[in-house]
């Protein structure tokens, strides 16, 4: 799109610190063609059909070996200036900027109180409550996080947890499937599974992870995964809710031949750190493009220039004549330089 030498005119809200950067609305290229910061390059190319994949395994069990990506979400405003996120196939359906029912505006549009806040990074991540009533231990457990830097693993190209990660980033999976076993390959941030569908029960020395011990069974074609052996972690980032090592996860997939969609319901219960129930759904679609490994992820990089240009940085009264590294470029996810 953008070839040196190509004249297009960028409009958009100008950057609180670079005077060089700023929050892109909407690009007009010089034949007049223009493109939304939210808006959509179609490039012609094969869509996959139910007809180009067999509906079930030889033994009769739903098919749902292939790669998977979850539907692309955009703002309501084309523009991105205001509303929210929302899948790309009901984008149309709202007025430009509405925020659907329940929901609320994405922290980054222009306008909300995050944005304009005095510390929005620490406002968004840090200054609300947990999403579900937490125990003594949780409480706790997320009263020593900052979920604005390294504690929180979104933030730190690390895993976060196989609910979260599933349709994060709208990355390709891959899952691979036999008559006794279902291998999911997440696209974002690497997470590995392997669903048992030869087991009944969990063997009782596993070892914590991320991924945890799933066992599997097929009833009316609905997939019934039941997970434990978890590794401490955070279930919810943007809820700051934590969980413990005794986090259980049950999901249920279906799959839709006439949409090619994979829909997943879910329901985590954690006694240790919160009461009640963690419940949420999300769908993946047979993916155009194949599955390529893990997502390249900078934010790391940015953190380590800060703490490098913390450790160097010269006192005021001392000589000016070594100066701090210049921090690593921003991360996509920044829309604020929190480490100035």
């Amino acid at each position: 799109m953008f070839a040196p030498g190509t004249q297009l005119r960028v409009t958009g809200a100008p950057d609180r610190h670079d005077p060089n950067t700023c929050y892109l609305s909407t690009i007009t290229f010089a034949d007049g063609v223009t493109m939304d910061r939210y808006g959509q390059l179609q490039k012609a190319g094969a869509v996959a059909s139910s007809a180009e994949r067999p509906a079930r395994l030889p033994n009769g069990d739903p098919n749902l070996n292939g790669d998977w990506a979850g539907e692309q979400r955009v703002m309501t405003d084309p523009r991105g200036q205001k509303g929210t996120l929302v899948p790309l196939s009901t984008a149309k359906t709202y007025a430009p900027g509405d925020v659907p029912a329940g929901g609320q505006a994405f922290p980054g549009a222009r306008g909300t109180a995050v944005s304009l806040a005095q510390d929005p990074v620490d406002t968004y991540w840090n200054k609300r409550g947990s999403q579900l009533p937490l125990t003594p231990a949780g409480t706790a457990a997320i009263a020593g996080l900052d979920l604005s830097t390294a504690d929180n693993p979104r933030l730190d190209c690390r895993p976060t947890n196989i609910l979260f990660d599933w349709t994060f980033e709208t990355d390709i999976n891959r899952i691979t499937q036999s008559a006794t076993e279902i291998k999911m390959l997440y696209g974002s941030m690497g997470i590995e599974r392997t669903i048992h569908l030869d087991q009944r029960e969990h063997p009782a020395d596993v070892a914590p992870s991320v991924a945890g011990h799933s066992i599997g069974r097929w009833e009316n074609d609905v997939l019934t995964v039941d997970t434990v052996g978890f590794a401490p972690g955070i279930l919810s980032a943007d809820g700051r809710l934590p969980h413990s090592g005794a986090l259980h996860v049950v999901e249920r997939f279906t799959f839709d031949p006439a949409k090619l969609a994979l829909k997943r319901d879910y329901v985590a219960e954690d006694p240790t750190f919160f009461t009640g129930q963690f419940k949420g759904a999300d769908a993946v679609y047979i993916s155009d493009l194949p599955y390529h490994g893990t997502t390249p992820c900078k934010e790391t990089e940015a953190r380590e220039a800060k703490h490098a240009a913390a450790a160097t940085a010269v006192p005021a009264a001392a000589s000016t004549a070594v100066a701090a590294p210049k921090p690593a470029e921003k991360p996509w996810w920044m829309f604020w330089k929190w480490w100035e």
